[in-house]
């Protein structure tokens, strides 16, 4: 009887519906239980974070700058760097340097983007931006604007390692915050944790093959494709990874 009841539970996803981006994230809203309340977390999070995102930033570059793996994607000149001369090799670039400023900024808008949001259905237009955020760390466009710029790609593993540092920067900088009570704390630290895993999803999707749906790897051939998991894979990984990094967060307060 109990075999019964949970699979009379049991909700139904098709994987050809995770193609299109409303039922992708009301998917991993749910399997994430990412709710209003956490999107209001990550609202009220705004005037505690946002004074610290410079401080964030420089953090973030300092790292990104530390291994020749993480700096070599800022070599090429992209789009708004127009001054100065171009670097040869990683180990030209600086904080200071004219393409490491202008990622910063690009980052700098994309976390006010982020505690600036107050639509979190699944039809919100942020989902769009971060699905777009991914896709340009692939080589391709993802945005409008930059469909006749040079193309910046990211291997995905980097972009993975990235946001844990990012969200270890952010739950520390939450916990170290006086005037908090412990619950607010809790609040916006799993809704960040939550948020994030989303976004890693966002980046997965377009860098492994989906079996299921048919969807391949964005910036690279077929037969590389051929060789990458596949996204359902990544997907299920990801959010159980996720769901296990909230409830150790949850049960540490």
């Amino acid at each position: 009887m109990a075999s019964d009841k949970s699979s009379s539970q049991m909700a139904h996803i098709s994987p050809a519906s995770l193609r299109s981006l409303p039922p992708r994230i009301s998917y991993l809203s749910s399997f994430l239980s990412f709710q209003s309340s956490d999107g209001l977390a990550i609202q009220a999070s705004k005037p505690l974070i946002a004074p610290l995102i410079p401080v964030a930033l420089d953090l973030v570059y300092t790292k990104l700058l530390g291994y020749d793996i993480t700096a070599k994607a800022f070599v090429p000149r992209q789009s708004g760097q127009e001054n100065g001369p171009s670097p040869t090799k990683p180990q030209d670039l600086s904080l200071t340097h004219e393409h490491i400023v202008h990622r910063k900024n690009f980052l700098k808008g994309y976390l006010v983007k982020l505690v600036s949001n107050q639509d979190w259905t699944p039809t919100s237009p942020l989902w769009d931006y971060m699905d777009k955020v991914g896709i340009a760390h692939t080589g391709e466009p993802g945005f409008a604007h930059r469909a006749k710029k040079p193309g910046l790609r990211v291997e995905f593993m980097q972009l993975g390692v990235l946001l844990g540092f990012v969200e270890d920067i952010i739950v520390g900088l939450v916990l170290e915050m006086e005037g908090l009570d412990l619950q607010t704390k809790k609040d916006v630290i799993l809704a960040w944790n939550k948020l994030l895993w989303i976004q890693n999803d966002l980046f997965a999707r377009h860098y492994v093959t989906d079996q299921d749906t048919g969807e391949v790897p964005r910036g690279v051939s077929n037969k590389t494709s051929e060789k990458k998991s596949t996204a359902l894979m990544a997907l299920a990984t990801g959010l159980t990874v996720g769901l296990a990094s909230g409830i150790a967060y949850g049960a540490c307060f």
